[in-house]
């Protein structure tokens, strides 16, 4: 089981900076592995391989491959739930009135934003979401990682329409997040299917996701 999720952080000395660029590294390559190969394909031994360092101090860092998994989420996580619910308090600041797009836009935007530009870890990141909402095995991920901030979203969404019942609420913005994850992981199923040659990116469907998923809610939930 994954230890000591919910507990404070021991203290403890500051990590010396090869300590750390080891962790990044282990990160990098259990990140990389686990979302192109699966949780289960991807080993520990794989992993340090990737990761350019001895078997042991995989253990030493992160002690079991699912406290492994656990942190691999937890690193971008932490990152993404702050760009979201900033972008939200910057929505409520300069907008009088508070609408679904603006409501999406703030969750949207700041992940695929950063699938876009920060690098290919990010968008391997969305492999990782998939794979955790997936799987019921990692319900205790989604509750201690991604809960909190979505169902802040999902609070405000449900303002919006007060006579909707929530698991109508809730469904549908899991159905938005789940476009979200088709669009970062598939993309290229939407030029398969068009028949098109050049690779579509996400800045160019962004906005169309958004448009998709609000008129989506709100048909659902104005019914």
């Amino acid at each position: 089981m994954i230890k000591k999720i919910s507990q404070e952080k021991q203290r403890q000395r500051a990590p010396s900076k090869s300590s750390l660029e080891t962790r990044q590294k282990i990160l990098d390559a259990a990140e990389h592995l686990f979302a192109f190969r699966s949780y289960d394909a991807a080993s520990i031994r794989d992993i340090a391989q990737k990761a350019d360092v001895k078997l042991g101090l995989v253990n030493h860092h992160f002690g079991s491959k699912e406290d492994l998994f656990f942190k691999t989420v937890e690193r971008r996580a932490e990152e993404l739930a702050r760009l979201r619910l900033d972008a939200l308090e910057q929505l409520k600041a300069s907008e009088e009135v508070i609408t679904l797009k603006g409501i999406l836009e703030s969750f949207f935007y700041p992940y695929l934003d950063k699938a876009e530009n920060s690098g290919p870890g990010w968008l391997a990141y969305a492999r990782l979401v998939a794979m955790v909402s997936a799987e019921e095995r990692w319900s205790v991920i989604s509750q201690a990682c991604f809960d909190p901030t979505a169902k802040v979203f999902l609070s405000e969404i449900a303002k919006l329409y007060p006579t909707a019942d929530l698991r109508k609420v809730s469904a549908t913005f899991v159905f938005s997040i789940s476009s979200q994850i088709a669009l970062c992981t598939s993309a290229w199923r939407v030029d398969a299917m068009a028949e098109e040659d050049h690779t579509s990116g996400i800045a160019e469907m962004k906005t169309l996701l958004v448009d998709y998923a609000t008129s989506g809610i709100h048909n659902a939930l104005s019914n």
